[in-house]
């Protein structure tokens, strides 16, 4: 069996195996904690059993052109999907983890049908009303925490390319907010704008003497 194929069946049958537990299951996944700018988003997906969606992977080892075939797919196959987010404003507010974890929270209540259980990537779980568990490096283990991450990350990538015609001078569609070294130069050539993160530019702003 092609590794490819074989990572991805393995995923489904994590679900599987879930499944024995709790019938209806949602996969939560983040993606934008890291950027010096945007919103972070989340998502949260609810797939049916006895179905595998061919070439499903964890989004960082996925093409931007891989995840966005596969985000279609995965919104029609799901029995249930959402997608949310927190804004900048929130996560100067609150914090990154809190803001992310807020994000999920709205995930999750925004879907469709009910899940029995939640399952989150990472260690920290959002708070919702019902049983909820985290799964460290989840999205390379589970189908629906996988299927969650790419539509969290196209998500975000879309707002990415909003921006980007709304701030040309800082590249985002190209680095969609990561510190690059582009990134960093166009700040020292423009400064930050309104859809920066404040306080992830300490050290940016400590070189500038701001």
């Amino acid at each position: 069996m092609p590794r490819e194929l074989k990572i991805c069946h393995e995923l489904f049958e994590f679900d599987a195996g879930v499944r024995l537990h709790f019938p209806v299951f949602c996969g939560v996944d983040e993606a934008g904690r890291g950027p010096l700018a945007g919103d972070v988003y989340a998502a949260a997906v609810i797939l049916p059993p006895d179905i595998e969606i061919a070439g499903l992977n964890d989004s960082k080892k996925l093409s931007e052109k891989r995840r966005e075939e596969l985000a279609p797919v995965i919104q029609e196959k799901a029995l249930a999907y959402c997608i949310a987010s927190a804004t900048v404003e929130e996560i100067e507010r609150i914090n990154i983890l809190q803001a992310a974890l807020l994000a999920m929270h709205r995930a999750v209540e925004g879907l469709s049908v009910v899940p029995d259980y939640v399952l989150t990537d990472g260690n920290q779980p959002p708070v919702v009303p019902m049983p909820v568990g985290t799964l460290v490096q989840g999205d390379a283990k589970s189908a629906s925490i996988a299927a969650a991450s790419v539509l969290a990350k196209t998500a975000r990538d879309a707002a990415l390319r909003q921006l980007d015609e709304e701030y040309p001078e800082y590249g985002f569609a190209k680095h969609k907010g990561y510190g690059t070294k582009a990134h960093y130069a166009a700040l020292d050539a423009y400064g930050p704008c309104p859809a920066h993160r404040p306080s992830f530019l300490k050290k940016y702003y400590e070189k500038r003497g701001f």
